[in-house]
């Protein structure tokens, strides 16, 4: 499941320059980075990346509780992790918990949900390998979802979930309705729960009156 291919054909680069380097394509031009970025078997820069940004949003979490803590910064209307009372290697034991083993595991078995659904629907689809990276590389606007920010949280977990069903409808061969209904689950899991989008849109609903 986590193989990494030595010569990938079609695959991403290795190293902190091609991480940068997928984020900006993702987000600048997604359709072609699905079609030239995404290679069978070749899923481990995919995982890289997906910690890489599940990193920066667990830090940064943390950062504005540190923040708050000191009166320096809100939380907003978000219930933020507790960590001030955390000694700091039972924090990075909890990150490295996260990353290594929570964030893999959700997006494998997410991925397999993922396959079922759309076993009726397309018969030249990818396989897992290939949904495993389209659900890492979506979440590339993810970067800033930790911040105290209802707007920017709908606005960053919206696009990550368009990206993924965008990515499905290509590495998969499926006209874009289509991946949007099979993908409409597992972009919910990952966007509405894992990176809270769904919290964030009740917040912004009751701000409006809704």
């Amino acid at each position: 499941m986590t193989q990494w291919v030595e010569n990938p054909t079609g695959g991403r680069d290795r190293g902190p320059t091609a991480l940068v380097r997928a984020w900006v394509e993702i987000l600048r031009r997604p359709r072609r980075f699905f079609r030239t970025g995404v290679a069978p078997g070749d899923q481990a820069p995919g995982l890289v990346f997906a910690a890489t940004v599940v990193l920066f949003e667990e830090v940064s979490r943390y950062a504005v509780v540190n923040l708050a803590e000191r009166g320096l910064l809100s939380t907003g209307p978000f219930d933020y992790p507790a960590i001030g009372g955390f000694s700091p290697g039972v924090a990075v034991l909890a990150l490295f918990a996260i990353l290594v083993f929570v964030t893999p595991a959700t997006v494998h078995l997410t991925a397999a949900l993922q396959t079922l659904l759309l076993l009726p629907v397309a018969s030249d689809r990818g396989g897992v390998s290939e949904t495993v990276q389209v659900m890492c590389y979506a979440m590339a606007p993810c970067l800033l979802a930790g911040l105290p920010s209802a707007e920017v949280r709908v606005l960053v977990t919206a696009w990550g979930a368009g990206l993924y069903l965008i990515g499905t409808a290509i590495v998969h061969n499926v006209r874009l309705p289509v991946a949007a209904i099979v993908g409409a689950i597992p972009a919910a899991i990952i966007f509405g729960y894992g990176f809270r989008g769904f919290q964030a849109l009740s917040v912004l609903a009751a701000n409006y009156g809704f």
